[in-house]
């Protein structure tokens, strides 16, 4: 998201390196997340519990997305670079938040997309 808003700026080059664009993750909102923690410990006795939107995508569609959000094609600004692939990565982060819901009342509000553009956003106020 960072790169995104610095090419759409004009900054730091046109080229963002990246390694396995086919990772999958669960990309949430950490004011979110905080929330989530603070009922955790409003709870009488402590547990464990999955925080998470409970949706997973790859890094490309997040790329693609914050890309779009700056008005840019991800295709013509991203490359693959084996140097950055990690061997031992996780290929798929995915988390069942019904545990959360059901004892916390706590759900994500926000997936991936929205995620996304909240950070641009909060990037282009930043300067």
């Amino acid at each position: 998201m960072a790169g995104a808003c610095r090419i759409a700026a004009g900054e730091g080059g046109g080229k963002l390196r990246l390694g396995n664009l086919s990772v999958e993750r669960d990309w949430g909102w950490a004011p979110e997340y905080v929330d989530a923690m603070w009922r955790m410990l409003q709870q009488d006795r402590a547990s464990d519990y999955v925080i998470a939107t409970g949706e997973t995508r790859p890094l490309q569609d997040f790329v693609a997305r914050a890309f779009a959000c700056v008005g840019l094609d991800w295709r013509e600004h991203v490359e693959s670079d084996k140097a950055l692939l990690r061997p031992t990565d996780l290929k798929r982060g995915w988390g069942d938040p019904s545990k959360a819901h059901r004892e916390l009342g706590w759900q994500a509000q926000h997936k991936m997309d929205e995620v996304v553009r909240l950070m641009v956003e909060a990037r282009r106020n930043d300067g």
